[in-house]
């Protein structure tokens, strides 16, 4: 464990999360009843429906922009923290988890009781279903840019193809 902790501190990618978990690595890894789910590890790693995200690497965005708000960076902690569209959902969070919703406070909450690991997955289901019907619903709009176009997978492109 001790070894695995001192791989992580030195690895090039995933260091907020990774600077998050690393003080209660050993909490984390035993853990019970306690499942990541898919919206739950978007928040977590900033993979996801994040302006940030989605023109640095997905390379999908014009800007890292928030569409919801118009903050110059939409990542995953600004829809944690600040994005004002999430302030009624974000205020069950923090009624739960603390007024701290750093990610290294969420974590050591969430690991410190059910209730906090719920509410914040809840939160998480809730935002990123949303962020991802909006993301969407901007791509599949008659107006958008090449680069926000909804991607074709090899076999998608392959059948098509046939089609024709």
């Amino acid at each position: 464990m001790r070894r695995w902790g001192e791989d992580l501190a030195v690895q090039p990618y995933g260091t907020r999360v990774t600077a998050a978990i690393r003080p209660v690595l050993e909490r984390w890894m035993r853990r019970k009843r306690k499942p990541l789910t898919f919206r739950l590890t978007q928040i977590l790693t900033g993979h996801g429906c994040f302006g940030d995200y989605l023109c640095r690497t997905a390379q999908r965005e014009p800007t890292t922009e928030c569409h919801d708000c118009g903050a110059a960076v939409d990542s995953a902690q600004h829809t944690l923290e600040v994005c004002p569209r999430w302030a009624v959902l974000r205020q069950g969070l923090t009624s739960v988890v603390g007024g701290d919703l750093s990610l290294p406070s969420v974590i050591t909450a969430m690991l410190g009781d059910d209730e906090s690991w719920k509410a914040m997955v809840s939160f998480c289901e809730t935002v990123m279903s949303q962020k991802e019907a909006d993301e969407r619903m901007r791509e599949e709009a008659a107006d958008v840019a090449s680069i926000r176009g909804r991607r074709m997978g090899v076999r998608r492109r392959r059948y098509l193809m046939r089609l024709l």
